[in-house]
């Protein structure tokens, strides 16, 4: 097994790299936020097996069920207790069927900026911990 092959390393590339493509996607969102019918567009993010650091297939996750009349549902968007307000759910199109909304599309380019330079760091860190483990620093 070589040193770059460490499941935290691929798992830090791998998010990397889809930002790298979020961003890209982004960006094309913004640019034909003037073109008649477009629709934006965004990825799903990557889910990790936490043992192997594989992406995992499935999603994995829990679904709150509603089991009774009396518990109060939520939103599908995951609107609730919690949620960022800043992500509220558009129903913004324009007359030409245009649905990109640039004020959504900007906070999710800042957010993707700083969580791609998070996962830049964390891997840089790691590597300089590999470094310090082997004696190289």
């Amino acid at each position: 097994m070589a040193v770059t092959d460490l499941p935290i390393l691929s798992m830090l590339r791998t998010k990397m790299q889809w930002h790298q493509a979020r961003q890209k996607l982004i960006a094309e969102n913004v640019a034909n936020a003037d073109m008649p019918g477009f629709r934006p567009r965004d990825l799903t993010q990557p889910q990790f097996n936490s043992a192997t650091g594989e992406i995992a297939q499935g999603s994995g996750g829990v679904s709150l069920a509603l089991t009774s009349s009396s518990h109060i549902a939520t939103a599908a968007g995951g609107d609730g207790i919690g949620a960022d307000p800043r992500r509220v759910k558009s129903f913004e199109v324009s007359p030409s069927g245009n649905a990109v909304n640039l004020e959504e599309e900007m906070l999710k380019a800042g957010d993707n900026q700083s969580d791609y330079q998070l996962a830049a760091s964390l891997y840089q860190k790691s590597l300089d911990a590999l470094k310090i483990a082997v004696g190289k620093r």
